[in-house]
């Protein structure tokens, strides 16, 4: 990871960012980094080297000087519906089913327009990048209304084309949901912090001549396909019953799986389907957090790695989890791992911040532009504070940042480079209007 940039012979080079912190930790390959200085140039890290050979060889427009901080890649939360933030708290201590049919679909059926998503969407942004999320994996209605939103804050995300069966507000059939989807894909094929992922909810909500359309369009234009997947052991007994087989072997025999698959929660899975998703290169999302609130399970996260399988971290939607803090889904992550193993060892820190950033930019398909700090990457870059009460005596930074601080640490914010959270402040987002437009949602849906 220390790549000294020799200087030009008639001077250092010019750059736009210099950031000095009081550790660097790259993620890949694992270790921390002192005496050091990230060097960023057109939104790009562009060398990461010992500070004296950086003055020689860089002449920076702006430097940041953060002895206090830890440096870490940009948090990936790899799972959420981020509109669902304007439905936080309104139905808690549920049972999934009955939570979603009791309580979110008609909510969603009365409320959910684009003025909803762009603001849901707008308010789940602030809160991600204020805690320093600086990519996202979304799964909602209106996607075209959240990549405004997206673009608006500054926030990468992978924008999932969401697929149903039955009709919505939104979309009338499978093919009105691929239709709108794959319009606002053509709308945002430009711009450079979004991409866009083939969304069906879940095999017991897609029927199988839907299934095969997307697989093909998936093949088609090369998308990635995310979907929740045994999330419930009731969704797993109905599977059984209706198709004699567990929901991954269905998907799979319908041609599903492979390197661009995201199985979404993947709680209840057998040995079977750990073989199959290691067979085929899919990747995992953990969502602990949303798990544990919702009462289904812990996943056999430890096991999954152990078969070579990527494990990303997500926080899942505001409804369900009420917080979109990737810092708590680190903690619980490594800590659920431990308790339902008897391994202390299992999880460790370094795992738990490598699954909130570098894996899950590998489950979305964008280890090549974030999730690590390595020259060549996009800046997306977070600053934490550990100089607190609640984070000294410090020894070790990484097992910090899973264990002691929380997002709350978090004071700067880089995203390609732009400084989109400084000293705290929301530098791309109106934050008392957001407020504003938060309460009028708040007092029409009670």
């Amino acid at each position: 990871m220390e790549t000294a940039t020799l200087a030009p012979m008639n001077g250092p080079r010019e750059v736009d960012l210099r950031i000095d912190a009081g550790w660097i930790i790259p993620v890949e390959p694992a270790g921390v980094l002192t005496g050091h200085a990230l060097i960023v140039d057109g939104g790009d890290i562009v060398a990461l080297l010992p500070a004296e050979d950086a003055d020689a060889a860089f002449a920076p427009r702006t430097t940041r000087r953060l002895p206090s901080h830890a440096l870490i890649p940009g948090l990936v939360n790899a799972h959420t519906h981020a509109a669902m933030t304007l439905m936080r708290g309104v139905a808690d201590d549920i049972p999934l089913k009955a939570w979603l049919e009791g309580h979110i679909w008609p909510l969603e059926a009365r409320f959910v327009s684009p003025e909803f998503v762009y603001d849901g969407t707008l308010l789940a942004a602030a809160e991600m990048l204020r805690g320093g999320v600086t990519c996202c994996n979304d799964m909602y209605f209106y996607p075209d209304s959240a990549a405004r939103a997206f673009e608006t804050a500054r926030l990468r995300a992978l924008v999932g084309i969401v697929v149903l069966d039955f009709p919505t507000p939104y979309a009338a059939d499978a093919d009105a949901y691929l239709q709108q989807g794959f319009a606002a894909r053509d709308a945002f094929k430009h711009a450079p912090l979004l991409t866009f992922a083939l969304a069906p909810h879940a095999p017991y909500t897609v029927g199988d001549a839907s299934w095969e359309k997307i697989v093909m369009y998936a093949r088609q234009l090369d998308l990635s396909i995310q979907t929740h997947l045994a999330e419930t052991r009731h969704e797993i007994a109905e599977a059984r019953a209706s198709t004699g087989m567990t929901p991954l072997a269905r998907l799979d025999q319908l041609g599903a799986t492979g390197p661009n698959f995201i199985a979404i929660h993947a709680v209840h899975l057998e040995p079977a389907d750990m073989a199959l998703l290691a067979a085929q290169r899919c990747h995992v999302v953990h969502c602990p957090g949303s798990n544990m609130k919702l009462g289904s399970g812990i996943a056999p996260v430890g096991e999954l790695l152990e078969r070579g399988i990527n494990v990303a971290l997500g926080t899942d939607g505001a409804a369900s989890n009420n917080r979109l803090d990737l810092f708590g889904e680190m903690r619980l992550a490594s800590l659920l791992s431990k308790v339902a193993s008897g391994n202390p060892s299992s999880v460790p820190a370094t795992l738990a911040l490598r699954m909130a950033t570098l894996n899950g930019a590998a489950a979305l398909g964008l280890d090549a532009q974030t999730g690590s700090l390595e020259a060549g990457k996009r800046a997306d870059v977070v600053a934490v504070d550990l100089s607190g009460i609640g984070t000294l005596p410090m020894y070790d930074p990484v097992s910090h940042l899973t264990h002691a601080a929380g997002r709350e640490c978090v004071t700067d914010v880089w995203v390609g480079g732009e400084h989109v959270v400084a000293e705290r402040r929301l530098t791309t987002i109106d934050e008392g209007a957001l407020l504003t437009r938060t309460r009028a949602w708040q007092q029409r849906l009670s």
